[in-house]
């Protein structure tokens, strides 16, 4: 209580480790609440957190509610999961997919991501789940960073066709992209003004955070 009361003051940093998959993994105390960071990123509640809960709120509480089926692509602490739970009510069922381990016993441990009744965790890379999987969903938040860092496949055409495939009709993508250049600013308006499909609808949405762009896809029918 008391470094959750100092953390008003000066981030108070609790735990860090480092995996083979990430260069370093901390927890840290920051204006009252656990966040988690990466080495130049937040990777999980913190302004994370509020990026994606304006995403949800504008694809809009009450169309999530009835989901059956979300997929998250990129759990980290999980801090998306929370807010579906905690915030929406969202009782349906939610897979996580996270390529690293060692952050999923970190989000167990301090966030307790292992108490979500209706989540279940696949340790895998999401490009390969994506291609195995077999189950259609109606919503897919995708939320992949190495650091500050967005792996190549996230842009590419056959990746978006694949998870526009994977979603069910009046399904929605909602896809958390970060700009720190010029070019990856040009990067998000070629994706956005080269996606075409009569069956579905792209638009962005005011950034919240200087440096993140969300991205919403919605299915039409």
């Amino acid at each position: 209580m008391i470094k959750k009361i100092f953390s008003y003051l000066l981030p108070i940093k609790i735990y860090e480790t480092k995996s083979s998959l990430s260069k370093s993994i901390e927890v840290t105390w920051s204006n009252g609440e656990l966040v988690l960071d990466s080495e130049n990123a937040n990777y999980s509640y913190g302004s994370l957190q509020r990026i994606l809960r304006l995403g949800l709120k504008n694809i809009g509480y009450e169309k999530i509610v009835p989901m059956k089926h979300i997929l998250v692509l990129g759990v980290a602490g999980g801090s998306v999961i929370k807010t579906l739970v905690d915030e929406i009510k969202y009782k349906g069922k939610i897979t996580g997919v996270e390529i690293d381990p060692e952050i999923i016993k970190i989000a167990n441990t301090y966030f307790k991501l292992d108490e979500v009744k209706n989540l279940e965790i696949v340790i895998d890379d999401a490009f390969e789940f994506v291609l195995k999987t077999k189950t259609k969903y109606d919503l897919i938040i995708i939320d992949i960073f190495q650091d500050t860092t967005m792996p190549n496949f996230l842009f590419e055409t056959f990746f978006i066709h694949r998870i526009c495939f994977l979603l069910n009709r009046k399904g929605f993508i909602l896809f958390n992209t970060m700009i720190l250049t010029d070019s990856q600013n040009k990067r998000n308006k070629k994706y956005v003004a080269e996606f075409f499909n009569p069956q579905f609808k792209i638009r962005t949405i005011p950034r919240l955070e200087i440096h993140n762009e969300l991205i919403v896809i919605e299915k039409l029918n």
